[in-house]
């Protein structure tokens, strides 16, 4: 009898578990890369470009601890923590490139958690803006009247920095003893 007790608390735990992973997945986008467009455009392939930086950045700060935002890989490097800020300020600029607007919120201070969530949701605006593009010349990189650059820059700067920086979360989640979850598959886009 208290075998079978056990067994009914351990399953509702587990299915309790699996319920708010599943929630988990609807929050946030990118769990898994979302379904490939059905043809290629400069807009499309871009999309797809935001599309892998967002699917990559979820998993690398996917169950980072306060003691892995805190590690800092020496003193003249940028700590996870620091490096979840710059990434998030990528995307800001990424978003005001394909949106020509953003919403600032300079001084306002947020949570790890808050900081991934509009990462990532500012990711998904960028790739449904550039899905629909039909220019992308139109999409600069401005940082004031007279400092503009074209959308190419905004791929080797700001999109590819941030790629590059969600790698770097990679190593440092890995050297402070929290590696990124098993079963993430980057070619396949999806999470096992």
């Amino acid at each position: 009898m208290q075998r079978n007790y056990i067994s009914i608390i351990l399953t509702f735990v587990f299915i309790t578990f699996m319920n708010a992973q599943e929630q988990s997945k609807k929050d946030l986008p990118y769990y898994q890369i979302p379904e490939s467009p059905k043809e290629f455009t400069a807009g499309t392939v871009a999309a797809r470009t935001i599309d892998a930086l967002g699917f990559r950045y979820y998993w690398a700060t996917e169950g980072l601890r306060s003691q892995d935002l805190a590690y800092k890989p020496n003193k003249e490097g940028r700590s996870t923590g620091e490096t979840v800020d710059h990434i998030y300020g990528l995307s800001k600029m990424i978003l005001k490139t394909t949106s020509l607007k953003v919403n600032e919120d300079k001084n306002q201070e947020l949570t790890f958690k808050e900081k991934r969530k509009r990462t990532l949701e500012n990711f998904k605006k960028v790739s449904d803006i550039l899905k629909n593009a039909t220019n992308l010349e139109e999409h600069e990189l401005v940082f004031n009247k007279n400092f503009k650059f074209p959308f190419w820059n905004a791929i080797n700067g700001p999109i590819t920095d941030a790629i590059w920086h969600s790698g770097q979360i990679v190593v440092m989640r890995r050297s402070s003893g929290n590696p990124m979850p098993k079963g993430v598959n980057v070619l396949l886009g999806t999470k096992k």
